[in-house]
């Protein structure tokens, strides 16, 4: 595999009446063709902030600074034209919002809206990019989709509104797919649905994906490697299974607590985490999770590097140094307790 996005330190910031908010503080990491990465973490963690980074999705009147380096096959998005990246837009990334209902025009037929795109980057003429419509609402699983391209958007589902939203996605071809929250608002059975056509359809035609989420039932279901983001930052990267088996991250352990276990009874309690992440993360100079962390220690008041776990692990936090003694010390202390939180994830 090669690399096909490669982001570093990439920083996003926001000028508002209270301040510079960092909603994206240094973040760092590369997607490969035909991989699958997860984004995981709590609203405000920055995660979407980071999928929109990527191509710049920020209205003209937003004051926001970028800064970093972002390359996709070659071209750094961040300094990009205006003409060259609405040639990526679409036609080299698709991107699935989390609420087809405002994604969609509500005036608008669905086959033209599929269409509109494909005769934006493909050529086509409208005829040809209506058949391709029709073609593309049968392969997301439309029923009658040569009568129903011609329905507006209300006509629809949430379940079938999001399939028309991954039809769009990938009309063009793009050689990757951002998916952000596409199966939040969705009931458990359509969800598991939407979750195995974009499955289906990213080892059919060997995209890169990177799927954002809060939910590590979702991650678990589609990932190859995910990562935890909180407060701006990655805290924790690893393949999906040592993830949820071996997490070293406290802040990635509390969240994999709040997933319901198949052999809790309906008595267990979960444990939610204290406190609130920071509004802005100026002023903070060590590890950001320390107010929220039980096993916080006076070298948290220092900013942890990305320790390397294990073969393709890495982790943000002082426990999972390998070589310092209060490192060892401390993850002596804390391994039982991560061991038994996260190990053997049932998701």
């Amino acid at each position: 595999m090669t690399a096909l996005l490669e982001i570093e330190d990439l920083r996003c910031s926001f000028q508002t009446q209270s301040g510079e908010v960092r909603a994206v503080d240094g973040v760092s990491f590369s997607i490969d063709t035909g991989e699958t990465l997860g984004v995981v973490g709590e609203s405000g963690s920055g995660k979407t902030v980071t999928a929109m980074s990527i191509l710049r999705l920020f209205s003209a009147t937003t004051n926001v600074r970028l800064s970093g380096r972002v390359m996709f096959e070659g071209v750094d998005l961040l300094r990009a034209k205006g003409r060259d990246l609405r040639r990526v837009r679409g036609g080299r990334i698709g991107v699935i919002f989390q609420d087809p209902l405002t994604s969609l025009d509500p005036v608008m037929p669905v086959g033209d809206q599929i269409a509109e795109a494909i005769v934006l980057h493909k050529g086509l003429s409208r005829k040809a990019a209506w058949h391709r419509s029709i073609e593309l609402l049968d392969r997301v699983g439309i029923p009658d989709p040569e009568k129903r391209a011609s329905d507006l958007p209300y006509q629809f589902s949430g379940g079938m509104r999001q399939r028309i939203m991954i039809a769009i996605a990938i009309s063009c071809d793009p050689k990757m797919l951002i998916a952000d929250e596409a199966t939040t608002a969705l009931d458990a059975t359509v969800q598991a649905q939407v979750l195995a056509l974009i499955d289906d359809i990213q080892r059919e035609r060997g995209m890169a994906t990177m799927v954002i989420s809060h939910d590590f039932g979702v991650v678990a279901a589609v990932c190859d490697r995910v990562q935890v983001m909180y407060a701006g930052q990655v805290i924790e990267r690893a393949p999906i299974g040592a993830l949820l088996t071996t997490s070293s991250h406290p802040y990635t352990t509390a969240l994999l607590q709040l997933v319901p276990k198949l052999d809790q009874t309906k008595h267990h309690r979960l444990r939610p985490i204290p406190g609130a992440p920071p509004v802005s993360n100026l002023g903070i100079n060590g590890c950001r999770f320390a107010e929220r962390c039980q096993h916080r220690r006076s070298i948290c008041d220092d900013p942890p590097p990305l320790f390397d776990v294990a073969h393709g692990h890495t982790s943000a936090c002082w426990l999972a140094d390998p070589n310092a003694a209060h490192g060892n010390a401390a993850h002596e202390q804390l391994a039982p307790v991560l061991a038994s939180q996260s190990g053997g994830q049932q998701l």
